[in-house]
């Protein structure tokens, strides 16, 4: 029985590429001028009624509905 002997070659493929960066970091909050032009912005205009000056208004109406009906009772 003939046994033949083969050679392994062993070969390394390596390919790397390097993205290349900036040279000069950046800050990934923006910079001070941005932030100070966010800072100075006034805030957004809401459309629509709001909510907190309406239920304040209807808790004082059933307050003084709830005193007059307590009056009206006792005379």
């Amino acid at each position: 029985m003939g046994h033949t002997s083969g050679s392994v070659r062993l070969v390394r493929i390596s390919s790397v590429t390097l993205v290349g960066m900036s040279e000069t970091p950046q800050d990934p909050a923006g910079t001070t001028h941005q932030f100070q032009s966010f800072a100075d912005q006034a805030p957004p205009q809401k459309s629509g009624p709001n909510v907190a000056l309406i239920g304040g208004i209807a808790a004082v109406v059933a307050v003084v509905a709830i005193i007059v009906v307590v009056l009206l009772m006792m005379a």
